[in-house]
C-alpha cells in the first residue's frame, strides 16, 4: 500500500475551475467505483489545494491516471497554479475517524 500527499496553490481566478474539474474526477471515480483506490481532495481557504492518494498496490499503480476526467484536471495544472503541486509519500501517523480502518 502507498499513500501520496500533493499539495499546489492555485491563482485566485482559477481555484474555481480547479474544484470543478476536481469534482468531475470524483464523479467519474463514484461511477466507475474502481478497486483498490482511496481518494481525498481538501481546498484550503487561501486557494491551496492538498490531494491524498492511497493505491492498494505496493507500486503505487491505480487507476486514477487511467481516468479520462484525471487526464482532463492534469492538462493545465501548471497554468492553473500559483506554487506547482508536489507530491509526498505519506505515513499516517494518527486516524480517529477520518480514514477508513486498514
Amino acid at each position: 500500500m502507498r499513500r501520496t500527499v500533493i499539495r499546489y496553490k492555485t491563482k485566485p481566478e482559477m481555484a474555481d475551475r480547479n474544484a470543478e474539474l476536481i469534482a468531475a474526477v470524483f464523479a467519474e471515480l463514484k461511477a466507475g467505483q474502481p478497486q483498490g483506490l482511496r481518494y481525498l481532495s481538501l481546498r484550503l481557504e487561501d486557494d491551496t489545494f492538498i490531494h491524498v492518494v492511497e493505491s492498494a498496490a505496493d507500486d503505487g499503480a491505480s487507476a486514477l491516471p487511467k481516468l479520462a476526467s484525471f487526464a482532463a484536471f492534469q492538462n493545465g495544472i501548471r497554468e492553473r497554479c500559483a506554487e506547482p503541486p508536489l507530491a509526498k509519500g505519506a505515513a499516517i501517523v494518527g486516524n480517529y475517524r477520518m480514514l477508513g480502518e486498514n
